[in-house]
């Protein structure tokens, strides 16, 4: 079998002495590759641009334009972007709710351990998954903009689409979800395409935040 190739990470922080050890924690594993580094939001979204990264590890606090502008101009303008992870102090830091609701794929605190890095950028590069959905969670709890009545698209969930979201926001990836529902990994592929369709949302991240400001998690 043909080994898979490095994931190639990108690293966006103000501050050297976080790039000097996020890129020391990261390129002493064999299947992670830091490409490039950039010291702003500006540069962040050049530099992506100019090596199309599998992963940006992203900080959310920089000059010139802030972490969550860089995100959206990413996603917006690159047909295959990459997963960005936000990088930050505080976890329960408002910037960091906009960057998950402008398409970050999740977030990791500063502190977290490099066993938790390391993982971190495996799960976003390989699977579909939540990265950390109890964070994500308690997040969308305290910064969550809830709408004063439902969205239209909660009523125009399925049974089963609603099934597979809720199953999504506990962090559960396509294949895990068909097997709790017992069908095909196709099927529950259907599903997810059709409930982005439906919020309107870019990703997996993106729908379990709708589904949280839309009161949708506290519905049965």
């Amino acid at each position: 079998m043909t080994p898979r190739p490095p994931v190639r990470v990108v690293l966006a922080d103000d501050e050297r002495m976080v790039r000097t050890a996020l890129r020391a924690i990261l390129s002493v594993e064999p299947d992670l590759e830091v490409v490039g580094e950039a010291a702003t939001g500006a540069e962040a979204v050049s530099v992506v641009r100019e090596l199309r990264p599998d992963v940006v590890l992203m900080d959310v606090r920089m000059p010139e334009i802030d972490g969550i502008r860089a995100t959206e101009q990413i996603l917006a303008t690159l047909d295959e972007p990459p997963r960005i992870v936000v990088v930050t102090t505080f976890e329960n830091d408002s910037y960091v709710y906009d960057a998950l609701r402008a398409g970050a794929a999740g977030f990791l605190l500063k502190r977290a351990d490099a066993d938790a890095l390391v993982q971190a950028v495996r799960l976003v590069s390989h699977t579909d998954t939540l990265l950390f959905p109890s964070a994500v969670r308690t997040l969308a709890a305290e910064h969550a903009r809830a709408y004063p009545a439902p969205p239209a698209w909660v009523a125009r969930l399925t049974c089963r689409e609603s099934e597979v979201l809720r199953l999504m926001a506990e962090g559960l990836t396509n294949a895990e979800i068909a097997r709790r529902m017992e069908v095909g990994p196709a099927t529950v592929k259907s599903h997810v395409a059709a409930i982005l369709a439906k919020t309107g949302t870019r990703d997996r991240t993106q729908a379990v935040i709708a589904a949280y400001e839309a009161g949708f998690m506290n519905a049965r």
